[in-house]
Parts: structure tokens; sequence; C-alpha cells
């Protein structure tokens, strides 16, 4: 299983469909899609939401931005995450060829 943030960006029209059941069909559709919800948030600033997701893949992960950009009309920008151990690891291994 991997990690992956999900930043949320309302549009105008996104914004005025916002409810209890739409936030529930969200969760039905990372389910779906074998992800597992670490924490959901509504954030002030130039995002509007960010969500931690653990999915098997990267390709699922994908497929979840896609399916939530076509239920709600809000823009996600999904990244992948390693925790800093790992990623302090990743640096000192890596090689310059």
């Amino acid at each position: 299983m991997s990690i992956f943030l999900l930043f949320g960006k309302y549009s105008p029209e996104a914004i005025k469909d916002i409810r209890a059941e739409r936030t529930e069909k969200v969760r039905e559709i990372i389910k779906k899609y074998n992800g597992k919800i670490i924490s959901m948030y509504a954030v002030m600033g130039e995002l509007d939401l960010v969500f931690t997701v653990d999915f098997p893949d990267g390709k699922n992960a994908i497929a979840v931005s896609v399916a939530l950009y076509k239920l709600t009309g809000i823009h996600f920008v999904t990244s992948p995450v390693v925790d800093v151990e790992q990623f302090d690891t990743l640096l000192t291994e890596a090689e310059v060829i």
C-alpha cells in the first residue's frame, strides 16, 4: 500500500453543491478503488481540501482523482508520499551515473 495526498480546489460550481451526501459519495468512491482514508480536511487558503489516503498503487489513486472530479467538479492534484526516514534512505542510496 502507498500513501497519497489529494489536494482539492473548489470550482465556483462545485462549492454550490457542498453537502454531507456528496461527501459520503466521495468516501464510497475511495473505498471502491481499495483506498483507505487516513484523513480528510477542509483547509483555508490556496487549497480547499486535503485528503490522506492509502491506496494499493498509483493507478487506483489516479482513478479516484478523476472519478472525484467527475462527481464533484473539484480539481484534485494527487501526490505520492513517503515518510521522512524512507526519503532519507532513498537520498542516501541514490547514485549518479
